[in-house]
This record gives C-alpha cells, structure tokens and sequence, in this order.
C-alpha cells in the first residue's frame, strides 16, 4: 500500500468524526465529558493506592475500592432517572459537588486511621454521588443529531474516548500516587471531575430537555394522565433488560479478562507487563471502534450485540494454550476488535428503542449492567485461577460470551418488533 493511498484511507475514516464534530457545540461538550470521566478509570485505582499505602493491607485497599465501585453501579440508575426529569444543568454540579465532599472525607478519613466502619462508608457515598457524564454526553448527541448513521457515529467516538479514558487515567494515577504522594492521584482526579462535569453543565444549547421543561411529542407510549407534568414515557423493559443481561455479560468478560492477565503475567515472571498486554486489548477496542463509526451497516444493531459478544468471548479460547507474552499480546490485540463496535451497537439499540426524555436513564441501566458484571466476573476468574491456573481462568470470559450471545438471540424479535 503506497503512502498516498493510506493517507486518503485514513482521511475517509475520519471524516465522519470530523463531520459530527462540526456539529454547533459538539467539540465543546465531547471535551467536557472527556476530562470529567478521567476520574471513573482513576478512583478506584487511586483509592487501592492510598489505602495499601496507608495501611500497608491490600485487603483493605480492595474492599474500600469495591464499596465505591458497588455504590456507584447501584445509583448509576437514579442518577439517570434523576438528568432525565431535572436536566443535567442542575443535576450535574449537585452530583459532582456531593462527589467531591465525599471523596475528601475518603482520602481524609484514610490518611487520618478513622476506621474501616468511615473509610468505606466515605467510599461508598462518593461512588453514590459520581456523576454519569457517559450518559449524560451520549445523550446529548442524540439529541443534536438527527440522521441514525451519524449518531452511531457520535458513540464510535465516544467508545474510543471511553478507551482513551481507560488508558491514559490509570497510568496517570499510578505516576502520580508513586512518584508524588498517595493523595495526588486522587486529588488530580477531582479536579478533573469537577472541571469536566461544571463545563458541561454550563453548555445550556446542547442539552436535552428535562421531562419538567417540555412535554414534547414522544413515540413511546406515556403513563399518567394527560394533564399530569410529570407524566414520562415507558420505558421498553424488554428490550432494556435483555441489553442489561448483554451488559453484565460483557463486564464479566471485562473483569476476568483484567485478573486473568495480570495472573499470567506473573506466571510468566513478568508481571509488570500485564498493563502493557490489557493496552493491547484497548488499542484493538480503539481501532476497531474509530472504523466501525465510519461504516454505514447494513446489519441492525441488535444482531452485530449478539455477534459481537459472542466474539468476545470466543476469542479467548485460544489463550487456553497461550505460554508467551507475545502471542498473547497479539491475540488480545485481536480480541480487543470487538470491544468497541459491540458497545457502540449496544448504545444503537438504547438510543432507538428508548424514549428521549429518559434516554440517560436506559443508558444508565446499561452501564450499570457494565459494572454489575466486572466484578464477579473478576472474582471467578479469580477463584479458577487459585485452583487450576491462569490459563484455565479464561473459561469464565468464554462461558459469559456465551451466555451474552444466547441472550441477545433469544431477544433479537422482541427488539425487532418493538415500535
């Protein structure tokens, strides 16, 4: 391939990004929710290295970090619930400002030996009160873009960003906490939250509007009486459960995946690689995601979910027989292809089916099946590991990938059919 033709392959690619990004106000908002998401890959490793550095007790430091982590996925749905009916002007920097006070009384509570009893009940209330600026921003596409092609394209972006986030946040945390002092990460993380989550609040054009301010014309059927304000549009539970289940399926794979590497790095003695070899992974996700926005399907969302999860986890039966750090670097390399496009799928149906005006809340739930799945999906991998080996522990991302696609087949004519 000559340079010039590569050149004009990359410039196809982009331009569908370049595209919506003209979009009026759409650079503006993406950057916002970029900068205030930093702190979702950066807390929960910020607070294992305060709390392990304080305490001495990794033990505690994951404990403290699953309270936050647990918490967050609870609420992820009220917060929703709550930028759907109120607006993100106003539920925003509530949220973030609750966020912040509760991550100080963490760190403070750590630094000044309160006991396990406050130390994670801090935890836990600051993952209550994050703010879910992954929503919040998909939602804002939707709303000011019209055409279903562009708005894919809108989520391949903000899936690559996500990848981005995941990347670029826990190497910046670790420099910081390691190379500074434990309380930086986490003080830089805040920041970065309240700056990201301020800015976009304040970017009143772009914001869609809140069930209290408009009674705008929804395709959803609507609950309650005609001349109740608060009456919302339904929410397709079929559907919106189905992806859910889908969700928690691939935070499973996500969660065991993470453990497993970092298992078979050290099985390898090389255990500071596992970072490396989990970058691989996203850098698949990241590619695959910047050229999947850029491809008019054919093929409807809900089929490539189930396609595409089930390709994740099949993908990792090869490493059952993998011994060399850079056979599995290719092959998570392969693998982390479907990452990205599944997701953007995913975020396709919720924004079809849902109805506006509580489309955060549908992606809320989605993300909350995210999060519900990579802990015990971590767990059992764990669990696998102790007993058989790394190897043996990527049955679990298997089985899950499994169980997703099943899901998403079975719910295929349902999702159809919906109006």
């Amino acid at each position: 391939m000559t340079g010039g033709t590569a050149a004009r392959q990359t410039v196809l690619v982009l331009t569908p990004y370049r595209r919506v990004l003209a979009t009026e106000g759409a650079l503006r908002f993406t950057t916002s929710a970029f900068v205030g998401r930093l702190p979702i890959s950066m807390i929960s490793l910020g607070i294992v290295l305060l709390v392990s550095a304080r305490s001495g007790s990794y033990g505690l430091a994951g404990t403290v970090a699953s309270a936050y982590v647990l918490a967050n996925a609870l609420l992820a749905i009220v917060h929703g619930r709550l930028v759907d009916r109120f607006g993100q002007a106003l539920v925003l920097p509530l949220a973030q400002s609750a966020f912040t006070g509760a991550l100080a009384m963490t760190v403070w509570a750590v630094q000044a030996e309160w006991g396990t009893v406050a130390i994670h009940g801090f935890a836990a209330l600051a993952g209550a009160c994050l703010p879910q600026l992954g929503a919040c921003v998909r939602a804002r596409w939707s709303w000011v873009l019209d055409e279903p092609r562009s708005v894919q394209t809108a989520y391949a972006l903000e899936s690559v960003v996500d990848e981005v986030v995941f990347v670029t946040g826990p190497t910046l945390v670790t420099f910081l906490a390691t190379a500074w002092h434990p309380v930086a990460g986490l003080a830089v993380a805040g920041t970065f939250g309240i700056v990201g989550a301020f800015t976009l609040a304040a970017q009143r054009a772009t914001e869609p509007p809140a069930r209290t301010r408009s009674r705008a014309a929804d395709t959803g059927p609507v609950t309650g009486s005609a001349g109740d304000p608060d009456a919302k549009p339904a929410m397709p539970w079929a559907v919106v459960g189905t992806l859910a289940l889908v969700s928690v399926a691939l935070g499973t794979i996500f969660g065991s995946v993470e453990v497993i590497t970092v298992a078979f790095s050290e099985e390898q003695g090389a255990k500071a690689w596992a970072g490396p070899l989990l970058g691989m992974w996203a850098l698949g996700s990241l590619t695959a995601g910047l050229v999947s926005g850029a491809i008019a399907w054919r093929t409807p969302p809900e089929t490539r979910v189930a396609w595409g999860v089930l390709a994740l986890g099949l993908t990792t039966v090869p490493l059952f027989w993998v011994d060399s750090m850079w056979v599995m670097g290719g092959f998570l390399l392969l693998g982390g292809v479907a990452i990205a496009p599944t997701l953007i799928a995913v975020m396709t149906v919720v924004e079809r089916e849902v109805p506006r005006l509580r489309l955060t809340e549908g992606m809320a739930i989605v993300h909350t099946g995210l999060a519900a799945g990579v802990a015990p999906g971590a767990a059992l991998a764990g669990l696998v590991i102790d007993h058989q080996g790394a190897s043996a522990g990527y049955a679990v991302p298997v089985a899950a990938g499994v169980i997703g696609a099943i899901a998403a087949w079975v719910a295929r004519r349902p999702i159809t059919s919906s109006p």
